[in-house]
């Protein structure tokens, strides 16, 4: 259960990110409503991310692995899309907006998972 808190706030803390860095990212509203469209975008990117990456195989393994970011950018739109229907203040002007935020969040989900690699594996420390 440490490791589904742990991911989310890694989430929180990568939409906030994109949020700040990239313009065309915007959300207006609490932070307790980031907090839910983080936990929107892993619902998604564990529900919907496997399938959409298993129908574009073909174009992944002919783009040695690029168009992951193009899954990854749609992820994005989408969560924007779920999020509004739930009336989250959380909006993505546009694909390229999506893109960049989607490297964002990327990059700060790899770094926030180095640093807490031992607690999402279950170990602890000495």
């Amino acid at each position: 259960m440490t490791k589904f808190f742990i991911r989310w706030a890694i989430n929180a803390v990568g939409l906030y990110a994109a949020v700040s860095i990239v313009p065309g990212i915007n959300f207006d509203g609490p932070w307790t409503d980031l907090l839910w469209v983080a936990l929107i975008f892993g619902l998604l990117n564990a529900l919907v991310r496997p399938l959409l990456k298993f129908l574009t195989c073909p174009l992944i393994i002919l783009t040695l692995g690029l168009f992951t970011i193009v899954v990854n950018t749609v992820m994005l739109m989408l969560t924007s899309s779920v999020g509004q229907s739930f009336n989250l203040d959380f909006s993505v002007d546009g694909f390229w907006p999506a893109l960049l935020g989607s490297l964002v969040i990327s990059l700060v989900s790899v770094v926030l998972t180095l640093i807490f690699h031992d607690e999402l594996k279950g170990k602890k420390r000495d």
